[in-house]
C-alpha cells in the first residue's frame, strides 16, 4: 500500500475526540479485511473464504484478494465485494417491523452493494427504487442491479429533490449519503489527499438536504436508514439529532453485534476499524411519526404513451417461468426501441406512478427486444435467476467462458438459434448461433477488456 500520510488536521481532531480512542490512527495504517456477500439465488462461487460475517446473512470475509474481474461468476452475479461494515444494512432490515411487501428506496445507491443486500433481504417479495443522480454512477447501478437479477427491482437517475413528487410512497429510505469518506483511509490511501478540514462542514449541509427530501418520500411509521462511511460527529450523530428536531424523528434501537458500538450520546451505531473487522461506518435508524393528516399521493393515470400492457399474443413461454404474480408490458426506450417488460403484478400502479414521475434505467426484467414481431432475447432476463427458464444450453469452460464476456467468438458446436452460455451451470449471457458461427449478444459496454 502506497504510504500516504493522514491530513494533520484529521489527526489533530481524532486526538481530541475520546470516542475514538487513542490507537485509532495507528488502525488506519493496517491491512483492510476483504470481504463480499453471496447471492442466495445463484452458484455459490470458489473463492478463498475465511470466515462468516457475524452480521449479515451471506457475507463472508476472504483470506487473499482474488481476481474478481477473471471469475465468471462475479460476472454472473454469483456475489458482491462489500466492506463488512456495510453489511450491518441486513441484521438492520431483519429487526425491523417490515412486511414482506414492503416498497424500499436506496436514494443514494451507487455502485449497488446496499441495493443487491436489500433484494437479497426481499427475495421475490416488495419492491426496491434504486436511485443514482450521477449518470455514469446509475449505469454502474444498473449493470449491478442487472446482474444480481429480480424483476421487483428499478433503478433511477434523480436528484433527490424529485422524489417530492413522491409523498408518503416508501415504507423505508436507505440514505448512505456522500460523505467526507473518512473511512476510506485505509483501503484507499488517496482519499486522504482529497479530504479538507472543512469537508464535514460541507458535506453535512449536503447531507441535510438530501435527508430533507428522503423524509418526505417516506411514509407514516415508516423507517429511515442513515449511514455514512465517516467518523466525525457533524455528519453522523448531529444530522440525526437534526432530523429528530426539525422532523420529529424518533431514533430507534437495532440490536447488533456487541462490537458495533453505540455512537456519541447513544445515537446511532459505529463500525470502528481499531474495534471490529471492518473499514469506517456509521448507521443510524429513525421512524417517522404518524401524521395526524398524512399527505397522500396523487395516483397517476394508467395510461402512457410510451409503457403500457402488453398483448396477449407474445409466446415468452420458452423464455420465462409460467406463474401469475408477474405482467408483461410493452416498453418503448428514448431511442425508440420496444422492449417486453416483466413486473409483478402487485405493484402495477406503484411502477406506473415511478415510470411517470422518475427518469428510468431499469424497471422490472427486460424479457428482450421486440423486433419484427419476435423477441430477442434480453441479458437481463439471462441473469434473473427467478425468471428465467430455457432449456437450451451451453456449458463453458473457465478459459472460453472469459473469451465470452470479453465479447469473442470460437468454435462452439450447435444448431440454429439462441442459446444461453454458462459457466458451472450459472448462465452469463445469449449467443445466437448461425450454424457455422456465433453471434456473441453480451453487453458490448459490460465486456472485460483485460487478457489473462
Amino acid at each position: 500500500m502506497t504510504k500516504i500520510n493522514l491530513p494533520e488536521a484529521f489527526v489533530a481532531r481524532v486526538e481530541k475526540d475520546e470516542f475514538l480512542g487513542p490507537d485509532f490512527c495507528v488502525c488506519l495504517d493496517t491491512d483492510s479485511p476483504i470481504s463480499v456477500r453471496l447471492n442466495p439465488k445463484k452458484t455459490k462461487a470458489i473463492l478463498p473464504y475465511n470466515k462468516a460475517v457475524d452480521w449479515c446473512e451471506n457475507g463472508f470475509y476472504l483470506e487473499t484478494r482474488p481476481s474478481y474481474i477473471s471469475d465468471p461468476l462475479f460476472h454472473a452475479g454469483a456475489y458482491y465485494p462489500q466492506e463488512a461494515g456495510s453489511m450491518t444494512l441486513d441484521t438492520v432490515l431483519r429487526n425491523l417491523n417490515l412486511s414482506e411487501n414492503s416498497v424500499i428506496l436506496d436514494l443514494c445507491a451507487s455502485p449497488g452493494g446496499k441495493s443487491t443486500l436489500i433484494k437479497s433481504f426481499l427475495g421475490n417479495k416488495g419492491l426496491l427504487v434504486s436511485n443514482e443522480v450521477i449518470n455514469s454512477r446509475a449505469k454502474t447501478l444498473r449493470e449491478n442491479l442487472v446482474k444480481w437479477g429480480g424483476n421487483n427491482t428499478i433503478v433511477t437517475n434523480n436528484d433527490s429533490q424529485d422524489f417530492q413528487k413522491l409523498p408518503s410512497f416508501f415504507d423505508v429510505v436507505v440514505v448512505d449519503a456522500p460523505c467526507s469518506g473518512e473511512g476510506m483511509f485505509r483501503k484507499d490511501p488517496n482519499s486522504r489527499t482529497e479530504w479538507k478540514e472543512d469537508s464535514p462542514e460541507f458535506c453535512a449541509a449536503r447531507q441535510k438536504r438530501i435527508l430533507a427530501n428522503a423524509w418526505q418520500t417516506l411514509k407514516t411509521g415508516g423507517y429511515l436508514i442513515y449511514s455514512t462511511c465517516t467518523f466525525n460527529n457533524l455528519e453522523n450523530e448531529e444530522n440525526v439529532k437534526w432530523l429528530q428536531q426539525e422532523f420529529d424523528g424518533k431514533i430507534i434501537d437495532v440490536h447488533l453485534p456487541k462490537e458495533i458500538i453505540a455512537g456519541r450520546e447513544e445515537i446511532g451505531n459505529y463500525c470502528l476499524p481499531n474495534r471490529v473487522e471492518t473499514e469506517g461506518f456509521y448507521l443510524a435508524v429513525l421512524q417517522k411519526p404518524e401524521l395526524e393528516t398524512p399527505e397522500k399521493l396523487k395516483q397517476k393515470s394508467n395510461t402512457s404513451k410510451n409503457f403500457y400492457l402488453a398483448k396477449n399474443d407474445w409466446n415468452v413461454e420458452d423464455f420465462v417461468k409460467g406463474n401469475d404474480k408477474n405482467l408483461l408490458f410493452e416498453w418503448i426506450d428514448n431511442s425508440d426501441k420496444t422492449h417486453l417488460l416483466s413486473i409483478p403484478s402487485e405493484y402495477e400502479l406503484e411502477i406506473m406512478t415511478l415510470q411517470q414521475s422518475l427518469r428510468i434505467l431499469k424497471m422490472g426484467t427486460r424479457i428482450g427486444e421486440i423486433l419484427k414481431n419476435k423477441i430477442i432475447p434480453s441479458e437481463e432476463l439471462a441473469l434473473d435467476a427467478e425468471l428465467l427458464e430455457f432449456q437450451n444450453l451451453i456449458e463453458l469452460d473457465k478459459n472460453l467462458a472469459q473469451k465470452y464476456l470479453r465479447g469473442e467468438t470460437f468454435p462452439l458446436e450447435g444448431e440454429i438459434g439462441y442459446y444461453l452460455v454458462c459457466y458451472l451451470n450459472e448462465p452469463l449471457g445469449w449467443i445466437k448461433h448461425l450454424g457455422n458461427r456465433f453471434n456473441n449478444m453480451y453487453p458490448k459496454e459490460w465486456r472485460i477488456r483485460k487478457t489473462f
